[in-house]
């Protein structure tokens, strides 16, 4: 698995998109959408096997890949994006703007790109456009508003598959690690900062990697480069006595940093990147631990690092026991090829067990989704797989759940009858994501007290860069949450991040409990737990916290099935 398999598979949502933005044959679309979901989620390296044994990969496909494999494109590609320009392309990131639209804008008024839309707006241009009404305008320029302020930021799935493959590239190094948001967790990320220790040839490594586009800056001890991706990575060189400090220093967050220089001022001492120094004596430089200590402090966690009181707490030897990867014993929220998943429950059941879970829970789509097509038979005949499933597997607990819709007035697919037959029920909005903030309220506070649902999954219903989250009263929702003891999801798809951890904060504020859960569609998905780990410990989470780090008993007492 790995970067092969996520670089074909964009390569055919890709030509998918600009297929159908030219007009291309649904039916087409969807098999290429299928086919790269089926070849991201493939667990074997695509370049090491027939890409043919892939499910939903056909000869057509098949060429494509291959071709794609060879020399990073393919032939169809390159023709529609000669056809459909960079700018149009970026114009259906706008989160109310679908492809047809972009493409009508471009062929009718030579709207080539976000800030043209936003111009064209101001000046009326699109005044007297059927579909374009005042409304649907300020929607538009909501939609560009988000789109700038996602910048150049990617989410953490991105930045830690790059900076990982940076790690890997550079064999040479004696000490390599990233430091900067990334190692705080932050959900989304505008750079990569990778500390080294080791011999000056490592720059001229790190400028000759493929994933190198262009050399920003370059010098013996730094260099800055833009990757094939578009995002900036520094790779500074930093002596072995100082490691500790250059990763604190490197670390941030600089309001976290000013707190601790400012400690250090009161007392006459100096922090730097090369260590913590009173005049030219060294107290401190060769590891984190060893700088806190001399603070007086506790070793702080990255991803508390942002002055949000760690400082204080850490003086008191007062940190929480932030939540581990390790302490999760399951994962409550999970897809099969039932609905959108692409592996089957057997081959999901078997990663589960793999990964040495107390318990794992299935939970395919119910039937509002109509493109799911699901039944209550077809859910009938999955439970009765999953019970047979359980004898082959006596050490982890089989939970069969399903992901609700809650619709617009805070009702659930399956009636109570249906809904009690569950072991676990999570509730998601789905649609209708422009609702009015009371209308929305109501709406999950209504799921929020229907005694079947057990979890509000991904709350927010954000995608990053794609779609702004919902407006609600997320206090009143947390209350409710709260009084009707219901867990609220850290959804760890990188691209959702839902909860965020300013939210999940707020919310343990007001005592709720919450599930960090996977949403895989596809076994490599389930890697993705540490970055919902990562936002639970932004948030200051403790295992207690967090009901799939319980043990089975009181997991099930919780979902009332004790």
């Amino acid at each position: 698995m790995g970067r092969a398999n996520d670089a074909a598979a964009a390569a055919l949502e890709e030509y998918a998109d600009l297929f159908a933005m030219t007009g291309g044959d649904a039916f087409r679309v969807r098999s290429y959408q299928k086919a790269a979901k089926a070849i991201a989620g493939h667990p074997g390296d695509i370049s090491r096997v027939n890409v043919r044994e892939v499910p939903g990969v056909g000869e057509a496909i098949a060429k494509k890949v291959e071709e794609f494999l060879q020399r990073g494109s393919f032939r169809q590609l390159d023709a529609l994006r000669a056809e459909v320009p960079e700018g149009v392309r970026l114009l259906t990131r706008i989160a109310s703007l679908g492809p047809k639209k972009a493409v009508f804008l471009f062929r009718e008024l030579g709207i080539d790109s976000p800030e043209a839309l936003a111009e064209a707006i101001e000046q009326g241009r699109l005044a007297g456009l059927r579909g374009f009404g005042a409304k649907t305008e300020e929607n538009l320029l909501k939609g560009i508003q988000q789109l700038r302020r996602a910048g150049e930021r990617v989410h953490a799935g991105v930045a830690m598959e790059l900076a990982e493959r940076v790690i890997a590239s550079l064999p040479a190094a004696e000490q390599i690690a990233f430091a900067g948001s990334l190692r705080r967790m932050k959900e989304t990320v505008g750079d990569i900062d990778v500390l080294a220790v080791g011999p000056e040839s490592l720059m001229a490594d790190f400028k000759a990697q493929p994933y190198v586009a262009e050399v920003i800056a370059s010098g013996a001890l730094k260099t800055s480069v833009r990757t094939t991706q578009g995002l900036q990575v520094d790779l500074r060189l930093v002596p072995a006595e100082s490691w500790g400090a250059a990763m604190q220093y490197f670390t941030g967050s600089k309001e976290h940093n000013v707190r601790l220089r400012e400690m250090c001022v009161k007392r006459g001492w100096k922090l730097s990147e090369y260590g913590l120094f009173e005049g030219e004596t060294v107290i401190a430089a060769k590891s984190e631990e060893d700088i806190y200590a001399a603070l007086g402090m506790q070793w702080v966690p990255p991803p508390l690092r942002e002055d949000g009181g760690e400082v204080e707490a850490a003086l008191r030897g007062a940190l929480p026991e932030l939540v581990t990867l390790s302490d999760l014993k399951g994962d409550l929220h999970t897809h099969t090829d039932l609905t959108d998943g692409i592996a089957t429950l057997e081959e999901m059941v078997a990663a589960a067990a793999r990964r040495g879970y107390a318990y794992y829970a299935v939970t395919d789509h119910a039937p509002n989704l109509f493109m799911q097509r699901m039944t209550l038979e077809k859910m009938l005949e999955q439970r009765e797989r999953l019970r047979r499933l359980q004898d082959e597997h006596p050490g982890m607990r089989l939970l069969h759940g399903t992901e609700l819709n809650i619709a617009p007035d805070g009702t659930v697919d399956w009636p109570a009858e249906v809904l009690s037959g569950f072991d676990i029920c999570v509730a998601s909005v789905h649609s209708h994501f422009t609702q009015s903030r009371e209308e929305m309220t109501r709406r999950f506070v209504a799921a929020c007290e229907n005694p079947h649902v057990h979890v509000i999954g991904h709350p927010t219903t954000r995608k990053i860069g794609k779609r702004p989250p919902v407006d609600a009263d997320w206090e009143a929702v947390f209350a409710a949450a709260a009084r009707t003891g219901t867990a609220l999801e850290i959804d760890a798809y990188p691209d959702r991040a839902d909860l965020p951890s300013d939210l999940v904060r707020l919310a343990r504020h007001h005592g709720v409990r919450f599930s960090i859960d996977s949403d895989s569609h596809a076994v490599p998905h389930m890697d993705n737990l540490r970055f919902g780990v990562g936002i639970a410990q932004r948030a200051g989470l403790t295992g207690d916290d967090v009901i799939n780090t319980w043990p089975l008993d009181r997991l099930l007492s919780f979902l009332g099935r004790g």
